[in-house]
């Protein structure tokens, strides 16, 4: 019975040790996730810097270490800046090791992101339309190229991401879903604008600030 019982804690702790190897081998590989958490000042993110850091630093809380983690948002202005340019060449995967693009061109054009593979750092599903809450809506600032939208009066990026009240933002569907079956309302990274900044304005919408953070390397 002794032994038994040895042996059993043997097996368990084999298991325990190749399910930890599992994770930690997909936490390794993972390019590509949506971040489970925004600011929490709505499009606030402390700028471009600021929503760098937030990939960061959630890729490194999940074991996702030496990369360097760029988010998935467009600047406008003199010196605006694609979200396509900060984002490497790919490819991409995720948590599960789900390839969701192999190139910017597959990314931006028939690729396989959407509800089931769009997952956080951590592997978790981000609800979607249907879902209560929903958080369908990503912030990127991004036309469907994932190139900068200018040229106007609206505010496209919450002042470059760095307004929590006045101004909008261009936000993406990540499940694929709208009110319709039109190209923005099933586009990955260009919808809709927001009725505002704020973060009850980003969740009125189906939304909570949340962002696509991508490994650059």
């Amino acid at each position: 019975m002794k032994m038994t019982r040895i042996a059993l804690g043997t097996v368990a702790a084999i298991a325990i040790v190749a399910t930890t190897a599992g994770l930690k081998a997909q936490q390794s590989s993972m390019t590509f996730f949506i971040s489970s958490a925004g600011s929490g000042k709505g499009g606030d993110l402390g700028g471009l810097a600021g929503a760098d850091a937030l990939c960061q630093r959630l890729a490194t809380s999940a074991g996702a270490t030496a990369k360097t983690w760029r988010a998935y948002l467009s600047t406008t202005g003199d010196k605006s800046v694609d979200a396509r340019d900060r984002i490497g060449r790919g490819p991409w995967q995720n948590f599960k090791g789900e390839i969701v693009a192999n190139t910017l061109d597959e990314l931006h054009g028939k690729n396989n992101l959407n509800k089931q593979t769009a997952l956080t750092e951590t592997g978790a599903v981000v609800n979607g339309r249907g879902d209560k809450p929903n958080m369908h809506d990503i912030l990127t600032g991004s036309n469907s190229e994932g190139r900068a939208v200018g040229g106007g009066d609206k505010d496209t990026t919450c002042n470059n991401w760095t307004s929590s009240d006045a101004g909008s933002a261009i936000v993406g569907h990540h499940d694929r879903q709208g009110i319709n079956d039109s190209p923005p309302q099933l586009s990955w990274n260009s919808s809709h604008g927001t009725k505002g900044c704020s973060q009850q304005a980003l969740i009125s919408t189906g939304g909570n600030g949340l962002i696509y953070c991508f490994a650059a390397n």
